[in-house]
């Protein structure tokens, strides 16, 4: 899979004249080239149901005269660009019109993406209807007729549906029609089936040819789902509502699967459909430069116009990424995430195969994500077919249970000196009545004070020690045998008709409420939900108290610190076949504008970085890269410490074994 990729989306509606009239080749392959691109993906059918080249298995766009998808691949082929091929899968508005029956509806008879037939927008197609059929031909017609170096087939996935095929299905197998767990459970043969039957297509004329199949989330914990695909692109536009927090937490769990990836981000202002909308150069440099870091290859959306003239000032805008990321690929393939921290995903543990609420995601995943980042560890987002013994620290975000499953292998993992960081109902057995593992404290309830007040008993850098509020939900525990590391304190009384005071909540009355943080031989326990807390609130003490927990815990077995401020990134790869570690730095301050769009325009230089790396391995040279310009360096007790001497949006820093 190549690094430097474009999603060129084409969806163009029949309303639309002169449709590719002002395709050029030679503007086309400057395009590519002004971007550095070596891949482009490019359109054989798009949402409104139309192709771009002659068809038997669809319509050509009503106003298109020639072939503008043979165009595009044989004028990328000839640069040397590769060239997949998009089909919208799940989108047909041309057949939603002409065949609703195939359409996925909700319980009322709705349907979905445009709820009815009135509100402008598109309809999403069943897979248990005729319409899977219609699309295979579509399939095997691109494969067969064009030089495709894969097939991207977009909006799929698991989707409960009420249509009557799906009705008369659960029907003919005698189970209810109306009994939401049977519905998703035919969801999921439904989308298996799909993904097996396109594979057999494409196979027929080019066996192992990449094939993508999107739905916008790789669901964490359904390795089952992301191995249907040959490669995963991770659909992640931090102006179109994803935010940078999500890549990273999508890119963190991808890593742990084994397989190819990238992230797909766009040059739109906002997110996808929109023309006239471009994000400052420096937004793409360090977008292209946040995949690069987590071990991924880029994609960048763009959007073509009707006439089929690539767009200048998009591809200049692209190359200010890219002309930088094809410099740095040699320290960038085949590369190995050296890992501290496993963080379970809420989303893995909790995700359901049987019901329409197919995951409690919530906000703690996210928030873990952050304080992770913020605080410069070094981690993985896992799932529980994870291999634990990986891992020094294992974090059991705020609302994870522990099954019979998971305490197995949570149990070899302590056995063997591994330790656990647990927060708000999280370590509790099934019941949510007592701890399953050493946390220096028994279980006592649930808190009946919201929110209530914590005082740390531990040094904090920048901080005083005080009472303070902690937001979330809290639970009560009771010392055993550990440590108490923090105490709660309860306010006056809950802010309530008959008892409030100020504006907010009830100020702290200094009377103890029990721990609210301890540490037993077998990790570290928090007892209010802080993940949830700091994604929702981002109070620093909540950073504060997770990253002395986890000091604590990793003790001398820590492998990075760094000063790279708060809103920096940095991660360290390696990569064995060269005998290096690369380690990334990255720094940009992204800003609200607009509603709630996060912005970056200026990236600030910064100066004297300091890196220590604890290895093993004996280093021999440590430079920068790309620039491969040398940096002193010195190895004592098994740690290597250099300081990087400028910082401007990436940096790498090489060091040779």
């Amino acid at each position: 899979m190549n690094f430097r990729q474009v999603h060129l989306d084409f969806h163009t509606s029949e309303a639309i004249k002169g449709i590719g009239e002002k395709f050029s080749k030679k503007q086309f392959q400057q395009a590519l080239q002004t971007g550095h691109v070596n891949s482009i993906t490019v359109f054989s059918k798009c949402h409104h149901g139309w192709a771009y080249h002659p068809s038997k298995a669809n319509e050509i766009h009503p106003h298109l005269k020639f072939d503008l998808l043979k165009a595009q691949i044989e004028a990328a082929h000839e640069m040397g660009v590769k060239a997949p091929v998009y089909i919208s899968a799940g989108l047909d508005e041309k057949m939603s019109r002409r065949h609703p029956e195939w359409l996925i509806r909700n319980k009322d008879e709705s349907t979905t993406w445009a709820k009815d037939f009135i509100t402008p927008g598109y309809h999403r197609f069943c897979f248990n209807s005729p319409y899977l059929d219609y699309l295979l031909l579509q399939i095997d017609e691109v494969v067969k007729n064009y030089d495709a170096d894969g097939i991207f087939l977009d909006i799929v996935g698991v989707y409960p549906c009420y249509c009557q095929n799906c009705m008369t299905t659960l029907l003919n197998e005698g189970k209810n029609p109306l009994d939401g767990d049977e519905v998703y459970k035919l969801a999921e043969k439904v989308y298996a089936n799909y993904t097996k039957r396109v594979r057999e297509v494409i196979d027929k004329t080019k066996k192992g040819l990449p094939v993508f199949h999107n739905g916008g989330h790789i669901i964490r914990g359904r390795r089952d789902l992301a191995q249907m695909n040959t490669h995963l692109e991770l659909e992640s536009l931090p102006t179109g509502g994803w935010g940078y927090d999500h890549f990273p937490l999508s890119a963190r769990y991808a890593q742990t699967l084994g397989m190819d990836f990238l992230g797909m981000t766009g040059k739109f202002h906002t997110s996808w459909g929109e023309f006239g909308g471009f994000k400052h150069k420096n937004a793409i440099r360090y977008e292209v430069a946040l995949s690069a870091a987590n071990g991924a290859k880029c994609s960048i959306g763009d959007q073509l116009a009707p006439n089929g003239e690539m767009d200048e000032a998009t591809y200049k805008l692209i190359g200010a990424g890219y002309k930088e990321l094809e410099e740095k690929e040699e320290w960038l393939d085949e590369v190995t995430p050296v890992a501290d921290i496993g963080l379970l995903s809420v989303e893995s543990v909790n995700i359901s195969y049987s019901t329409e609420q197919k995951a409690k995601i919530g906000m703690h995943d996210p928030g873990a994500v952050r304080i992770l980042l913020e605080g410069k560890y070094l981690f993985n987002v896992i799932d529980m077919q994870e291999d634990f013994s990986k891992y020094k620290v294992i974090i059991l975000p705020d609302i994870i249970l522990i099954s019979e499953p998971l305490k197995q292998k949570l149990s070899d993992f302590v056995s063997k000196g591994g330790k656990l960081l647990a927060t708000g109902k999280s370590g509790l057995n099934p019941d949510a009545t007592d701890f399953v593992f050493n946390f220096g404290a028994e279980y006592a309830g649930e808190n009946p004070y919201k929110p209530d007040y914590f005082r740390p008993l531990f040094d904090m850098d920048d901080m005083e020690k005080a009472a303070y509020i902690f937001y979330g939900d809290g639970e009560k525990i009771k010392l055993t045998d550990g440590v108490e590391l923090g105490k709660r304190e309860n306010p006056y009384f809950n802010r309530e008709l008959l008892h409030f005071c100020s504006h907010r909540h009830t100020p702290n009355s200094e009377v103890s409420g029990g721990p609210g943080m301890t540490e037993g031989k077998d990790g570290i326990y928090i007892a209010w939900k802080v993940f949830e807390d700091y994604e929702t609130k981002g109070s620093l003490i909540l950073k504060k108290t997770v990253c002395f927990a986890l000091d604590k815990l990793l003790g001398d077995k820590k492998t990075l610190k760094t000063t790279l401020p708060a809103q920096g990134i940095t991660t360290l790869m390696e990569q064995k076949n060269k005998k290096r570690l690369v380690n990334h730095l990255l720094y940009a301050s992204p800003v609200k504008r607009g509603n709630g769009i996060e912005v970056i325009e200026d990236i600030i230089p910064l100066y004297d970085i300091s890196v220590n790396v604890k290895t093993s391995k004996e280093i021999k040279n440590v430079y920068l890269a790309p620039q491969n310009e040398k940096i002193p360096f010195e190895q004592a007790d098994g740690v290597v410490k250099y300081t990087v001497p400028r910082l401007e949006c990436h940096q790498m820093v090489i060091s040779e074994y």
